[in-house]
């Protein structure tokens, strides 16, 4: 008998490995995921300068997002704070009732 190899290999669509553009972000055309405008496009100073500029947004975005996110945490613990002693006082106030209404 014969052995078959087979000499392809067979990757899940899913895995496949994606291959990224030799140039760095901002230097030119179809490097770093395609056309972002025409300075980007243009590549050079001006382009890294704006990809810089980019990364600095959404840095500076999604830190005031986790601070917002942080301080309405802050604000939901302070509330269920003072409901928990909310309730313990009346529950207090509802036992002290009770005894009196026993005697």
């Amino acid at each position: 008998m014969q052995s078959i190899r087979k000499s392809s290999w067979i990757i899940p669509s899913g895995m496949r490995i994606a291959r990224m553009s030799a140039g760095e972000m901002g230097s030119g055309a179809g490097k770093g995921g395609g056309g972002g405008g025409s300075i980007r496009d243009a590549g050079g100073s001006f382009g890294k300068m704006e990809v810089a500029h980019e990364e600095e947004y959404f840095y500076k975005q999604r830190q005031e997002q986790l601070a917002k996110l942080k301080k309405k945490a802050i604000n939901q613990e302070d509330f269920h704070s003072e409901s928990i002693k909310h309730h313990e006082e009346a529950i207090a106030r509802h036992k002290k009732a009770i005894e009196q209404l026993q005697k």
